[in-house]
């Protein structure tokens, strides 16, 4: 049973060292306790555990643009983080994860700002009809959290952008993420800001479980413990290479002829390709293939390897140029 409120406020705006935050404070949660976690990230897209980076996110529009693409513990849909969002983190002993009791603290913290929000199924928190929280879940070890994000202010237009789906021609394995209809807090009510939305979700965990809550992350925890899971959640690896092999064509004709690209993804990376071309000149395909397998699945990284390939230099631009096109 849940006897001791803990709370810890991060000002940071790494995703990964966030993302590290959560999962140490779920890990050495005590028996008893109950950990809310409130944290923003800037300018990130975050996606589930289990879902394709490139079937989510154009992760090379959000690389130009200056912004980071992580990928959480929990499951769920992909989301887009700026400073108009905050996020919160349950962490608790499995024994005593209590969904419900948990949602019914952003509930409450929303009504003491005026907005009448209502749980709908399992991930999602309404108002007016309209999604301001979606939900994800996570267990491991004898140990739970339950997160999600609360859009407060969030730039609706960046998160369109980044969340838009890919040209590619893509047969993906992984869990696609359900679009829904979504709102900002601050439409509802103006007067709503992070802040006061931080000091509310506070107020309401204490009232919601009939403690005191107390904070804890004044002094920094374990700084290595945390470092060490900022590596492993800021890694190529992590991010990218957990997605499923699958397969990707690329077909465009030019003045020149018809190009085609296959490649085989796999963990991120190019495991294999074929290039097909009916130009009269065709002798840069088998060095352009070459080239390819083995690179990362980025279109900076092909480009780079195209404009390395002699044989390829009439072509160049505009094989780049249809790379790019793929809003990869």
């Amino acid at each position: 049973m849940t006897d001791t409120l803990l709370y810890c406020v991060t000002y940071s705006t790494d995703p990964y060292y966030n993302l590290a935050l959560e999962e140490y404070l779920t890990d050495t949660v005590k028996t008893g306790q109950c950990i809310l976690y409130l944290w923003q990230n800037r300018h990130t897209v975050v996606i589930g555990r289990n879902q394709n980076a490139w079937r989510e996110c154009r992760t090379t529009k959000l690389n130009e643009d200056g912004g980071t693409l992580a990928r959480r513990l929990s499951g769920g849909g992909a989301v887009y983080h700026d400073m108009g969002n905050l996020n919160f983190t349950f962490s608790v002993p499995e024994e005593d994860y209590d969904l419900a009791k948990q949602q019914r603290v952003i509930v409450e913290a929303c009504r003491m700002l005026g907005v009448d929000a209502k749980i709908s199924g399992r991930n999602d928190i309404l108002a007016n009809g309209r999604k301001f929280s979606g939900n994800s879940f996570y267990s491991h070890q004898g140990k739970s959290f339950h997160n999600g994000t609360l859009l407060i202010n969030a730039d609706m237009g960046k998160m369109a952008t980044y969340l838009a789906p890919s040209k590619l021609k893509l047969e993906a394995k992984g869990v696609d993420s359900v679009r829904a209809r979504v709102v900002n807090l601050c439409e509802l009510e103006p007067n709503i800001t992070v802040d006061n939305m931080r000091e509310a979700m506070l107020k309401a965990f204490c009232r919601v479980y009939g403690l005191e809550a107390r904070a804890i992350c004044a002094a920094c925890p374990d700084k290595a413990a945390i470092e060490r899971r900022r590596a492993r959640f800021g890694s190529y690896e992590w991010v990218y290479g957990r997605n499923a092999e699958f397969p990707l064509s690329i077909e465009k004709r030019f003045i020149w002829g018809e190009l085609a690209i296959q490649l085989s993804i796999k963990r991120g990376i190019c495991a294999d390709a074929a290039v097909y071309t009916d130009a009269m000149d065709a002798s840069f395909a088998l060095p352009l293939r070459e080239a390819i397998c083995g690179s990362r699945f980025d279109t900076e990284e092909l480009c780079k390897k195209v404009l390395s390939v002699h044989e390829c230099a009439p072509y160049a631009a505009d094989i780049c140029r249809m790379l790019h096109e793929q809003n990869i």
